[in-house]
């Protein structure tokens, strides 16, 4: 049996936009989640999303809630595809004081046993 993947000082491969700006207020306008994800559809894999692509929201950036709060999740793997894309997040964040938090998938606590 492999060993279970160390996440101690593993690199976040994911983050979070927080619809909170840096004091704690909320960003407006309510639908903002949506409309970065919005524009930034286009940027997929390879070869995915067919005919309806642009009805459908990329992988690399998803709108979502967290603690009732709207949000988005930024996959790392957005910077490969399309650094200028990648960047164009990041500025949004800043550029609007928004609260920017690395995360990533932990392992479940039963994960490898059976």
């Amino acid at each position: 049996m492999a060993d279970p993947i160390n996440t101690t000082n593993a690199p976040a491969q994911e983050f979070i936009i927080m619809g909170l700006t840096q004091d704690g207020k909320q960003f407006r306008p309510s639908d903002w989640a949506e409309r970065l994800c919005g524009v930034m559809s286009c940027f997929r894999p390879e070869g995915t999303g067919g005919r309806n692509a642009h009805l459908q929201y990329s992988p690399y950036v998803l709108p979502t809630m967290i603690n009732g709060v709207r949000s988005v999740v930024v996959n790392e793997a957005l910077r490969g595809l399309d650094p200028l894309a990648y960047h164009f997040v990041l500025n949004f964040a800043k550029d609007n004081n928004l609260q920017v938090i690395d995360a990533c998938l932990l392992p479940e606590k039963n994960a490898g046993k059976s």
